[in-house]
């Protein structure tokens, strides 16, 4: 059994620990309000304009010689993996890793055995967790979330189209982890390029009659790369308030761990205590009773 100054020190160590979780989970829980405006707000946008932009794309003529909708023969492959930059968030980062290891096995697994699957992490976890994997890291960008906003994010977007125009790969996807609520993250995989057809009401696509102004090849050409960041941007809001719901659930999970494990050592700090009070006593009257006799 341990000694009273054993366990005092671990009740004090868990009541310090119980009160940081306690405030991480009321900090996440402050993010989370803020991240779930954000992504509320940028979704029926950025999904209105990802259907207009295929629909007119596969339509025009424009659309179709863009070279962000040219559907190449796939041999070089570029993989966008949106994780965090902190951990304590439960299986957050773990899961988009494991996610983007079964995308590259399941759909790719020809490209990478020749060494053509490149990974493009935008989180510091996902590095190191597809990094000690042996998985090949074009780059990382790390604190983008500490200062999210389009600006930040549409560099990022403007290197992608980039390489993909310059056909240094045939095909980007990208891996994140979609909002539902604070106790659920749903797991996503996109084709971001090349720019396919989205699937959606052929009655209505058709008869929707679209006025280009100055000229159709100007329009078209100016929107397909926007609506890409675009939708790297939303991908990176739906992360952000994934990460903020599972770290505020992981935590708030951790302060009630906690309580459990002070109420146990609680109980064997007062077992000891009675025990060595209970020892001194018949120490006491053993004494005593000796002296008597």
């Amino acid at each position: 059994m341990a000694s009273l100054k054993e366990v005092r020190n671990r009740i004090t160590s868990v009541n310090s620990t119980q009160q940081i979780t306690k405030a991480m989970k009321m900090v996440s829980a402050a993010k989370l309000r803020r991240a779930t405006d954000a992504i509320v707000q940028m979704r029926p946008y950025a999904q209105k304009l990802t259907e207009m932009i295929s629909t007119v794309s596969s339509k025009t003529e424009a659309g179709k010689e863009n070279p962000f909708t040219e559907a190449r023969e796939v041999k070089n492959v570029l993989i966008v993996s949106i994780t965090s930059d902190r951990g304590l968030c439960g299986a957050f980062n773990a899961n988009i890793g494991k996610a983007t290891i079964a995308l590259i096995q399941e759909k790719y697994e020809a490209q990478n055995q020749a060494g053509n699957v490149t990974i493009l992490t935008l989180g510091k976890k996902g590095a190191e967790y597809l990094g000690r994997r042996g998985y090949k890291i074009d780059g990382t960008h790390t604190e983008i979330f500490s200062k999210l906003n389009f600006t930040n994010v549409r560099s990022i977007g403007e290197e992608v189209l980039n390489a993909f125009a310059s056909q240094q790969y045939d095909v980007v996807e990208v891996v994140f982890n979609e909002f539902k609520n604070v106790a659920t993250q749903i797991i996503r995989t996109e084709q971001l390029l090349p720019l396919a057809e989205k699937d959606s009401d052929a009655s209505t696509a058709s008869s929707v009659d679209y006025i280009f102004e100055p000229n159709e090849a100007e329009i078209i050409n100016e929107l397909i790369p926007k609506s890409v960041k675009l939708s790297l941007f939303k991908s990176l809001l739906e992360s952000n308030a994934s990460e903020h719901g599972a770290r505020m659930t992981a935590m708030d999970k951790a302060t009630d761990n906690a309580g459990e494990l002070l109420k146990a050592l609680k109980l064997e700090y007062n077992r000891s205590r009675q025990a060595a009070i209970t020892k001194e006593i018949l120490e006491i009257v053993g004494g005593a009773e000796a002296l008597n006799n």
